[in-house]
């Protein structure tokens, strides 16, 4: 199984951008699908995932910002990032539970860079 993301890049505070990541491979099942990011310095943390059935959740500061969605015959899983700031800055990286029971898999991570 392989998640390879993309849609990362440099942006203005303010702009925009939206993030890919497709799952390959031999797959049974899809679960919950994610997204988490890793600030320089930080440890990384969740921003937010969707169940299969389309319940979305998100962290607390990027609420209102950011939009999770998923296609699940593509089995992929986007993030709509909206009205971006400096401190969204980091690598984002997907997550994906597959399987019975579920084992988490993780993307490479892709770079967002948002400029003041």
């Amino acid at each position: 199984v392989q998640l390879v993301e993309s849609g990362g890049g440099l942006v203005q505070s303010g702009g925009s951008l939206r993030l890919s990541c497709v799952a390959s491979g031999t797959i049974s099942s899809i679960g919950m699908m994610g997204w988490y990011r890793q600030a320089p310095g930080k440890e990384r943390e969740y921003v937010a995932s969707i169940t299969s059935g389309g319940r979305a959740d998100y962290v607390e500061s990027v609420k209102g910002r950011f939009t999770i969605s998923r296609d699940n015959a593509k089995n992929t899983v986007y993030l709509q990032m909206n009205s971006l700031k400096p401190e969204d800055t980091a690598v984002y990286y997907c997550a994906v539970d597959l399987g019975v029971p579920p084992s988490r898999y993780w993307g490479q991570g892709t770079r967002v860079t948002v400029s003041s």
